[in-house]
């Protein structure tokens, strides 16, 4: 999921393709981009996150305003119950994000989720007890707590899990991987793991919705105007 950012590798964007040149230190993307409605997902990530996300082998980096997202999706799980027991009693070392990844389609709706969640910290205003868990509720789009990490959190049975964990250090991260047991496969397989019946049932996502947005915009919409409502 990790490595230094002194690393230079080449990217690109997860929606346009488009490839930064320079220091990974340096990507963003910007420029005509920016001046441009045609991809939602570019116009975004250069409006509101001047962030970046680039590939390398198995491991994700994502960078938000200084603050790094580690993130590395498993399937064929096999331990969540004892994941869950350690979250629930407060003994997971280091904490982390356990996401269910059937309702991810698409790494985008998770920026906007862990935006929202920087924004919640930076004014001391966290919904719930970590900052791990607020980034679980804020996916989830809803107001409810306890509902919401149900359903887009783990449960003692999921096998297909996105982990996600903020400014991970290089020991953290080998933690986290030592802590699941399971496959981890590319982020880029997102889109063909989720369970697209069980999103629109969840966000209340209408067919018509579906034929003028993608399912990642639909949810990216619900966390943003959430509080709004």
């Amino acid at each position: 999921m990790y490595r230094s950012t002194q690393t230079v590798v080449t990217g690109e964007c997860f929606c346009c393709d488009s490839r930064p040149t320079d220091n990974v230190n340096s990507i963003s993307f910007s420029g005509s981009l920016q001046s441009s409605l045609s991809c939602l997902h570019c116009f975004s990530f250069s409006f509101f996150f001047d962030s970046y996300i680039f590939k390398a082998e198995a491991m994700k980096l994502l960078n938000i305003n200084g603050t790094t997202l580690s993130l590395a999706l498993y399937t064929e799980v096999t331990n969540s119950k004892e994941l869950l027991e350690s979250m629930q009693a407060g003994t997971l070392e280091p904490e982390v994000a356990f996401l269910n990844a059937l309702l991810i389609p698409d790494i985008f709706p998770i920026l906007a989720a862990a935006h929202k969640t920087l924004v919640a910290k930076s004014r001391d205003s966290l919904t719930t007890s970590t900052l791990h868990s607020e980034l679980v509720y804020n996916y989830s789009g809803s107001k409810h707590i306890t509902e919401s990490l149900k359903r887009c959190g783990i449960s003692d049975s999921t096998t297909y899990i996105l982990a996600v964990r903020f400014d991970a250090t290089p020991d953290e991260i080998k933690a986290i991987e030592k802590l699941i047991s399971g496959n981890e496969i590319g982020l880029e397989e997102l889109g063909g793991g989720a369970n697209q019946s069980q999103i629109q049932k969840h966000y209340k996502i209408s067919a018509s919705e579906l034929g003028v947005s993608s399912l990642a915009d639909a949810i990216t919409c619900r966390i943003a105007v959430r509080d709004a409502l």
